[in-house]
């Protein structure tokens, strides 16, 4: 059989939570697409790692996966199209799909702007549902399976926090719109993943609230994903599941 393929967003970084999940797609014997966009770290407070991404796709290829990495601005209308087009002509049909990307900078109802508070959207949410609509396009007779991953941030991080929400909802209607095509689609919270964003006050803050008395990993996350992806996952849809060690208790 075709060995199946799987798209995961923001893949950037080895440090990320798109690596790890990536990681644990290849381990399961997926094949995958690595969409990312460094312009976004030059943006953040860790930087763009330049070799990243080379970095990554070396080591799923010695773990067995075939492996593409292709850039796109998912603030762009038209990134999407032009990324399935050179999906389907490089790759193939996907049968996964992983929604890690996300536009994230902290702002309140007072300071954010206008143009931030959109910038959100269009990378959270609008293109979240255009990779969804491509994804069911493509979908072939056994159909396929989705993962978003989303947060409970809101107050102090108004955009992204309802950029977020409203990623929500378009996974749960396609749960409902797609389920006839044999796709599944479920949201995942994983709470509070230290992947370079956290400072000191905010790492302790947030590790005195787990109940393990740890921060979660990228590698704690991705075993959740895998088996949303896998044949054993496929009668899980519709659900924003939390895989956060606990903290949301």
């Amino acid at each position: 059989m075709t060995q199946k393929i799987a798209l995961v967003t923001g893949v950037g970084r080895t440090v990320g939570i798109g690596a790890g999940i990536a990681r644990a797609l290849a381990a399961d014997g997926w094949d995958l697409v690595l969409n990312y966009w460094q312009p976004y770290d030059a943006r953040m407070p860790w930087g763009v790692q330049p070799d990243d991404v080379a970095a990554l796709c070396a080591e799923l290829t010695d773990a067995g996966a075939r492996t593409w990495a292709m850039p796109a601005d998912l603030a762009d209308p038209s990134a999407v199209e032009r990324l399935f087009v050179q999906i389907a002509q490089e790759a193939g049909p996907l049968e996964g799909m992983v929604l890690s990307h996300s536009e994230s900078v902290d702002s309140a109802i007072l300071d954010t702007t206008p143009e931030s508070f959109e910038r959100h959207f269009a990378v959270n949410t609008r293109a979240s549902w255009q990779l969804i609509a491509a994804f069911a396009r493509q979908a072939g007779p056994r159909g396929g399976a989705i993962v978003a991953l989303t947060s409970d941030h809101t107050a102090f991080n108004l955009p992204y926090g309802a950029s977020k929400g409203a990623l929500d909802r378009i996974v749960i209607a396609a749960a409902r719109e797609l389920g006839g095509q044999g796709i599944s689609a479920n949201v995942l919270n994983p709470g509070p993943v230290d992947t370079g964003w956290m400072n000191e006050a905010v790492r302790a803050e947030l590790t005195a609230l787990q109940p393990g008395g740890r921060l979660g990993t990228p590698a704690d996350v991705a075993p959740t994903v895998a088996f949303l992806l896998s044949p054993g996952g496929h009668w899980v849809s519709g659900q924003l599941i939390k895989a956060d060690g606990g903290f949301s208790a």
